[in-house]
């Protein structure tokens, strides 16, 4: 059954005139949790009465609060879920969505961009349990996530939202349905680069320094946050491995490197290893590449007998030092970023050959724009509109036993999915549903905290380059950094959303897979054409849960 917000126009109205009673009055409307509240303009989604996961899923709720004064000291809490059968969900995490700005607008933009004069949109979720003001008229998205565990047993959930501030105290009762359906570990690979250096560690903690233990207190909480979105590979810096240049030779220290690989481990992220770049581009885009060698400062052309000393010194020290730690296995090198058809593929295709002479076992992953590196790669990573232009070429490379994803970055914008602040929530959780569509086998993003500069990440989150290009506004980070701690967003959430239901669209296709991909099609018309109603997005979900479970 949905539910109209039809309140939700007159509550927002209400609390942004000026013309307010001297009587404080509270509004606290439920909200889709697709819906981005904007400071200045609301749709009225149809939301779900109540929210139906399967075990081992999330379930997400928004509530719109506002108030004709000043609200004071408001904090928000909940009880644990529970079935009246003795059976509780009790992880349960209540946030204030905070407002960032974005105030340079992306190149292509869509038909569905969302639009807010003010510049400000919702991303980052502060769960720190801390109390907060609200000015008068001010909108206050409020964020509850409740993790629903593999094992809990299947049945309807009812908790309490509360919400409570100096001479007032506003509750919410909420539900959720637990399907017998018992969402498997995603098999989706998933990586997303994170800022390892010094000057990403101080931005999450002016006193960390590199390698320090407040250092690896930044790993480990940046580790929990992949975790959070259902990552299980990720990119480790060859520069980690300290190399030092001696008379008789080069010399290597790997402590750094296999601490971070370690750590990853720990925290349960990790089932594969990506490499760092070995090189990258000499010059500007259309340049060739060349090889990072260390204490050279700038990279180095393949040619160049300090770049042939180098590799053949490292890539077998590499090579014998993963198999002795027994990760040559999951082990998987990129050589350069991105290369395009020409000349730039030549010099990739030099550099990959030498790699793969001096260390044959260790397969390639490379995020790409060219088909020149058949008979190379082991994974391609195409822009997923080079995916969407070359379908036929990488369903061949599968065909051959390569595996193929796709990467969203900058680029593409337009019609197609991706995870910029200024589109639709629902368009970020496609991404995943666009994986099982095509048949894509992973995921890859630059931006998981690439933070820029020293600035507040809080005020502005688009980044002009060099040259005008604008990266647009979350592109560069879904992960915010405040006083020693990291904070998730909306659009993480939607990430993982997402993620669970590739793997449940999966699991439905090893039962009937025609029906899974009626369903899907449903929702993924074409790689950019999307059914973006989210209460059919629901009936969609509703329906793989229902197949599900019979």
């Amino acid at each position: 059954m949905k539910h109209y917000s039809f309140y939700l126009f007159a509550a927002i109205a209400f609390c942004a005139t000026a013309s307010c009673t001297n009587n404080k009055l509270v509004s606290l409307t439920r909200v889709d949790p697709f819906e981005k509240l904007l400071p200045d303009t609301l749709s009225a989604l149809p939301y779900s009465e109540t929210e139906e996961v399967a075990a081992g899923e999330n379930a997400v709720f928004q509530f719109a609060l506002c108030g004709t004064e000043d609200l004071t000291d408001v904090s928000l809490s909940s009880d644990a879920f529970s079935d009246g059968k003795g059976h509780s969900l009790d992880a349960v995490r209540t946030g204030f969505v905070d407002y960032v700005h974005v105030g340079l607008p992306m190149q292509e933009p869509a038909k569905d961009i969302l639009k807010s004069p003010s510049g400000l949109f919702p991303d980052p979720i502060v769960d720190d349990g801390l109390a907060r003001d609200i000015p008068a008229g001010k909108t206050q998205p409020v964020w509850v996530s409740v993790s629903v565990p593999a094992d809990a047993a299947p049945g309807l959930y009812t908790g309490t939202i509360r919400i409570k501030g100096k001479g007032f105290s506003k509750k919410e009762k909420v539900s959720i349905k637990v399907y017998p359906v018992v969402l498997e570990e995603p098999d989706l690979w998933v990586t997303n680069w994170f800022k390892y250096s010094e000057q990403g560690a101080q931005q999450f903690d002016s006193t960390a320094t590199m390698y320090s233990d407040r250092y690896w207190d930044y790993i480990r909480e940046v580790a929990a946050w992949m975790k959070e979105c259902h990552q299980n590979m990720v990119l480790i810096p060859l520069t980690s491995i300290k190399a030092d240049k001696g008379s008789d030779g080069w010399t290597f220290d790997f402590s750094h490197f296999d601490q971070m690989v370690n750590t990853f481990m720990e925290c349960g992220v990790l089932k594969r290893i990506e490499g760092g770049h070995l090189g990258g581009r000499i010059g500007g885009w259309e340049s060739t590449f060349g090889v990072r060698v260390p204490g050279e400062g700038k990279m180095l052309p393949i040619e160049d007998k300090k770049t042939q000393d180098y590799l053949r010194q490292f890539v077998p020290v590499l090579a014998a030092h993963l198999r002795e730690k027994g990760w040559d296995k999951i082990y998987y090198q990129h050589i350069a970023d991105e290369p395009i058809p020409g000349s730039n593929a030549a010099s990739y295709l030099a550099i990959g050959r030498l790699f793969k002479e001096l260390a044959p076992d260790i397969p390639t992953i490379e995020a790409c724009h060219t088909n020149d590196l058949a008979d190379f790669l082991d994974i391609w990573v195409p822009q997923l509109n080079f995916y969407s232009d070359n379908y036929d070429f990488y369903q061949e490379r599968q065909k051959a036993g390569d595996e193929v994803w796709f990467y969203t970055c900058v680029f593409p914008q337009g019609e197609f999915a991706n995870r910029f602040i200024e589109q639709p929530l629902l368009k970020t959780r496609l991404l995943h549903w666009l994986n099982f569509r095509y048949g894509a086998t992973g995921y890859l993003h630059w931006g998981f905290n690439q933070w820029r500069g020293n600035s507040d990440l809080w005020d502005e989150t688009a980044v002009r380059q060099e040259g005008g290009l604008v990266l647009p506004g979350g592109d560069c980070w879904i992960i915010y950094p405040r006083q020693g701690r990291l904070y998730g967003s909306i659009r993480l959430e939607a990430m993982r959303d997402g993620i669970a239901d590739y793997t449940l669209l999966q699991m439905l296709a090893r039962k009937d897979k025609a029906r899974a991909e009626e369903l899907c099609q449903q929702v993924i018309r074409d790689w950019k054409s999307y059914d973006m109603s989210t209460s059919h997005f629901r009936q969609i979900r509703h329906a793989i849960l229902e197949a599900l479970a019979k």
